[in-house]
């Protein structure tokens, strides 16, 4: 597979991630021998970038990585994130914390679970007003010089953030939702990223599943599955994008690929420094994303796909009201 760099220091990682969150919560049952499998699978299918964070699972997504990297010789690179405390008394309720104290603390108990000596691009997940971003990113700065972690990377955040950040720091990251349906990141923060010599990590590039084309309803998933509850899979909105969808499946069948494929094609298309991180538990996807990569989009592909899903054309929010806390910050 392609390598794609993040940062100006260059951190060499497949073109295409793993976004490891699936395997420990938010989309159905997990099975961790399963996630193992697919973990394998992905580093055999020339994927090096697995991103995780502390909040995933309560930290269990962190301890699953751990098992998967024990013994690796050549290890992949590992992300993670701080910045949102959980419990399991809250649920989905979330507090964000961007203390210097939360931190260091954080970082001591991802290093620990992970298993790793340093962790290789460590973001704060959600950006608190509480805290200044310079007082967050110099506490970053000194477990870059501790040894601690190689890169800083930030989530959700606006352009100016991320200027006043980069001010104290190089921010070699900063990770979004982008995709077809999510369109944000070009109003500015990419814009943003270039100039700065910042990548783009996309996150969620399939829409939540959306872009593959296999849901049509929510009846068929898993009771604690959040597409549930999502905005954008509810009524009308779903009717809605599901119409939008349509110029995709086509554009799959004359392209002999898969819809998840077209979408991903389109993210690596829009840039060298963007780099995709589809979530996913089973080794078939793995297998389907990773052959996105060869996919060739015309310029009236482009053109086209552009047209069927304009800039904010998606109906319906990215997340309920509690989600929303912290985006674009």
């Amino acid at each position: 597979m392609e390598t794609r760099f993040i940062g100006r220091n260059g951190l060499p990682v497949s073109a295409i991630g793993l976004g490891c969150m699936g395997m420990s919560e938010f989309y159905g049952e997990t099975n961790d021998e399963q996630s193992l499998e697919t973990l394998n699978h992905a580093l055999d299918q020339g994927i090096t970038l697995f991103d995780s964070a502390d909040t995933y699972g309560l930290g269990h997504n962190e301890e699953l990585l751990g098992r998967f990297l024990k013994g690796k010789a050549n290890r992949p690179k590992v992300a993670t994130k701080c910045g949102i405390f959980r419990s399991r008394e809250m649920g989905y309720s979330r507090r964000i914390d961007n203390t210097p104290d939360y931190i260091n603390s954080c970082c001591d108990a991802s290093l620990e679970r992970l298993g790793v000596d340093v962790i290789d691009l460590y973001y704060i997940h959600r950006v608190s007003a509480d805290t200044p971003i310079e007082e967050s990113v110099g506490a970053l700065s000194a477990l870059v010089k501790a040894g601690k972690i190689r890169h800083i990377g930030l989530c959700e955040v606006s352009a100016a953030t991320l200027r006043r950040a980069h001010a104290v720091h190089p921010i070699a990251a900063v990770q979004s939702e982008y995709s077809l349906w999510s369109r944000d990141p070009e109003e500015s923060v990419l814009a943003a990223c270039r100039a700065l010599g910042t990548s783009f990590v996309a996150y969620s590039p399939l829409g939540r599943g959306f872009l593959t084309g296999a849901i049509q309803n929510t009846e068929n998933l898993a009771e604690n599955d959040f597409r549930r509850h999502a905005p954008r899979f509810q009524g009308e909105n779903l009717e809605a994008n599901l119409k939008r969808l349509e110029f995709v499946k086509n554009l799959a069948d004359a392209h002999h690929c898969a819809p998840s494929q077209i979408a991903l094609a389109w993210l690596l298309a829009q840039g060298s420094d963007i780099i995709p991180i589809p979530g996913t538990r089973r080794k078939s996807r793995i297998d389907e994303n990773a052959g996105a990569a060869s996919v060739v989009l015309t310029a009236d592909d482009l053109t086209q796909l552009d047209q069927a899903f304009p800039f904010g054309a998606a109906a319906g929010p990215r997340y309920t009201a509690e989600g929303m806390k912290g985006i674009n910050a």
